[in-house]
C-alpha cells in the first residue's frame, strides 16, 4: 500500500464552529493544504490513535480482513467493539468499511497533524 497522507488539525468546538459558520457563508475559504479532520483536543486524538488502535491499523494492512468477522478472529476482539472502533475511525476518514460485509479498508498511513494554541 502507497503512503497515504491524511491531514488532521486540533481546534476547540467554539473555534471549529466559527470556522464552519464562515465557510458555509462564503467568508472564509480552507486551503487544500488545510486538515480535513479536526479533532476538539489533543486527547481526543490521543483516543482515536492509541497504540491499541495502530495495532489494528497495522493488522488491516497486513491481513487484509474481507469483514469485521475475519478481523475479529485475527484480533481476538469482540465484533461489537472492533465494530465501534472502525465507526470512529471510518467518521475521522481513517479507514473506509466497504460493501455490505463491512470490509475495512485503511485509507491513510501516515498523519500530518496541525494545531495553534492561539
Amino acid at each position: 500500500m502507497a503512503h497515504q497522507v491524511l491531514n488532521v488539525g486540533i481546534i476547540s468546538r467554539e473555534d471549529y464552529m466559527k470556522r464552519t459558520i464562515a465557510i458555509a457563508k462564503g467568508k472564509y475559504k480552507p486551503s487544500k493544504s488545510e486538515p480535513k479532520i479536526w479533532f476538539e483536543s489533543l486527547q481526543t486524538m490521543a483516543q482515536v490513535f492509541s497504540n491499541e488502535n495502530q495495532e489494528l491499523l497495522k493488522v488491516i494492512i497486513q491481513q487484509k480482513p474481507d469483514s469485521i468477522a475475519t478481523l475479529a478472529k485475527l484480533t481476538g476482539k469482540t465484533s461489537c467493539h472492533l465494530s465501534q472502533t472502525l465507526e470512529k475511525m471510518a467518521n475521522y476518514g481513517i479507514i473506509e468499511l466497504e460493501n455490505q460485509s463491512l470490509k475495512p479498508t485503511v485509507k491513510a498511513t501516515d498523519f500530518k497533524v496541525e494545531f495553534s494554541i492561539t
